[in-house]
């Protein structure tokens, strides 16, 4: 079975959702990246709630039958990146993320999981 993209984003952003991820952003990065169509940031608490929430990712594509092609993270990950394909969840701490700034550094517009849903 293989996910389409629009399947494959609202998996990731009800399991982001679901585990309590804060400020999901969704990101259309196609025609810009040569590696993925979709990039998804979302903001988790703690190390240990960011980690949970790369780990949630990771699982529920285990189950999708579409498991990740990789998971980065440290022991004490202040940031996890789960590389899906075609879309790429970065799960950071507000620390991380407001240092790495991705949003910025892609210099896309990035909408909210709740703005996406109301289009």
């Amino acid at each position: 079975m293989s996910m389409n993209m629009k399947e494959v984003e609202e998996l990731i952003v009800k399991t982001l959702e679901d585990s309590k991820a804060r400020d999901i952003q969704v990101m259309d990065i196609k025609g810009i990246s040569s590696f993925a169509d979709l990039m998804i940031v979302a903001t988790g608490t703690s190390t240990t709630h960011v980690k949970a929430l790369g780990s949630h990712v990771e699982q529920a594509f285990k189950e999708a039958g579409e498991p990740p092609l990789g998971v980065e993270a440290g022991p004490q990950p202040d940031w996890v990146l789960v590389d899906l394909g075609n879309a790429i969840v970065h799960v950071m701490t507000e620390g991380a993320r407001a240092h790495y700034a991705l949003e910025k550094l892609w210099d896309i517009k990035a909408q909210t999981a709740a703005e996406q849903a109301a289009e």
